[in-house]
């Protein structure tokens, strides 16, 4: 065998002719390891390559195909072990490191906002736009036919304390006008008076960094998922800012009356007999949700208890799958309390 046998390799195509192996790869000639390198008193040897990023799902096929058999394979065959490190390893490092750092993040505003607002449900309504400046985030990644990296990340962090900031200056402006008039008329003039303010701040860093977005220099290529980020996360927030907040708030408001015309109703002399199955009642809608939709948006499936049983594979199915089962479980709860309502009524004088 010489030398150049690579150069001279013939492999089969699938229309059964013989193609040189020089056409389908790139062959680079470069001198061979002169140490040997040990790790625990084992030999190490690293073999390195780069993978085209035109097509994320071919390179993700790829490293699939490595991780699943070809390196299970080789360690089979030749007694080795290996283990896949690299510029993908260090990124999913640093994802880890990042997704606890912002969960930390988000604590600790809720803590803040809990403590200034004076109130554990008011930070909910606060931070309830994060998730939709998310939305924004990924239709740019989209548009821009840019994968999702490390930078985006550090962009979304960034996203986050401004879009936080418009809530909390909307729902302060609201509060402010709720102490001399009605909840409605409130939300209505706060988000009107608030426009201009929640404009001015996103303009401001989108126009500033839209120009980095027509960067075709190496060094802004880096930036770009930041960039992509902020712009169209902050573009998205800014409008459901105005929309999905005051929305919320409302929701807030009609939800607490009803808590609190069913703590009243609870706490009557008539109805000790009712308190019992709502308690109950509550707790089993908990369980379900946890089982079903909770269970689905944290694994991505129904819990083993509940997925033999019904075939739910998306989860608009394991949504209308808690609907269905709350349904059933507040008629329960109603039937029973109605019926004690009824005997508690017929056995007093």
């Amino acid at each position: 065998m010489t030398a150049d046998f690579i150069y001279r390799t013939q492999l089969r195509a699938p229309s059964g002719q013989y193609t040189a192996l020089s056409d389908i790869v790139s062959v680079r000639e470069q001198a061979g390891f002169s140490t040997i390198r040990r790790e625990n008193g084992l030999r190490t040897v690293s073999v390195t390559g780069d993978i085209s990023e035109d097509d994320a799902a071919r390179a993700a096929e790829i490293v699939s195909a490595l991780d699943a058999t070809i390196l299970p394979d080789i360690a089979a065959r030749f007694q080795v072990e290996w283990r896949l490190a690299g510029l993908s390893e260090q990124e999913n490092d640093f994802l880890n490191d990042a997704l606890t750092g912002f969960i930390l993040c988000l604590v600790g505003i809720y803590l803040v906002l809990a403590w200034v607002f004076a109130s554990w449900t008011r930070p909910a309504v606060v931070m309830a736009i994060i998730p939709f400046g998310l939305v924004g985030t990924i239709y740019g990644h989209a548009a821009w036919e840019v994968p999702l990296s490390m930078f985006t990340v550090v962009g979304l962090l960034g996203m986050t304390g401004i879009i936080i900031n418009d809530s909390i200056v909307l729902i302060t402006t609201i509060d402010d006008y709720a102490e001399e008039r009605g909840l409605i008329p409130s939300i209505i003039d706060g988000a009107v008076d608030r426009l201009r303010p929640v404009l001015l701040t996103t303009l401001t860093t989108v126009l500033g960094l839209a120009p980095l977005l027509y960067e075709t220099s190496q060094q802004a290529q880096f930036l770009k998922p930041t960039v992509i980020t902020l712009v169209y996360g902050l573009g998205f927030g800014m409008v459901l800012v105005l929309l999905v907040v005051p929305s919320l708030m409302a929701m807030q408001a009609d939800f607490s009356k009803q808590i609190r015309s069913l703590r009243r109703a609870l706490s009557a002399r008539g109805a000790r007999g009712v308190q019992a199955p709502v308690a109950v009642g509550a707790g089993l809608v908990g369980l379900w949700f946890v089982l079903s939709l909770g269970w689905f948006a944290a694994f991505g499936g129904l819990s083993p208890l509940l997925a033999p049983v019904f075939g739910v594979s998306t989860a608009l199915g394991a949504l209308g799958l808690f609907v269905f089962g709350s349904a059933l479980i507040v008629a329960g709860v109603a039937a029973v309390g109605v019926t004690a309502l009824i005997r508690a009524r017929q056995s007093q004088p």
